[in-house]
């Protein structure tokens, strides 16, 4: 099985392929010891946690016509940021899975932001 690093470069790397076969499945994201892996159509693609500097969750709001009337549907995305910027958009299949995907890496990269960059700061009071 190959696996792509962001930059599309295929690794044969054992240890790798270990961190994947090891690591805990959530939607369309594994996360493992050392890295995080998303499929996307037939590739697996991974990032190293030392290259994430910030994690968050975009929702993505589609007005949708229904037979019984009109709503909304929210499609959840993980979304990954490094030092040049956003790496990958990860749809993932809704909001609990979302946040339990957040909550995981919170825990395994604990130095990364949690914060869109779009997020206002909260006042602070002296």
């Amino acid at each position: 099985m190959k696996i792509y690093s962001i930059k599309s470069e295929p690794s044969k790397d054992s240890a790798l392929l270990e961190d994947y076969q090891s690591a805990r499945e959530i939607g369309a994201v594994r996360i493992g010891k050392d890295s995080l892996f998303f499929r996307v159509r037939l590739r697996v693609y991974y990032i190293p946690y030392r290259d994430i500097r910030r994690c968050f969750r975009r929702v993505f709001v589609l007005p949708a016509n229904v037979c019984c009337g009109k709503g909304d549907l929210e499609v959840e995305n993980l979304v990954v940021w490094g030092d040049a910027g956003e790496l990958a958009q990860i749809q993932l299949p809704g909001t609990r899975t979302a946040k339990e995907v957040i909550r995981t890496l919170k825990e395994r990269i604990p130095e990364a932001d949690f914060t869109s960059p779009n997020t206002k700061p909260e006042s602070r009071q002296a």
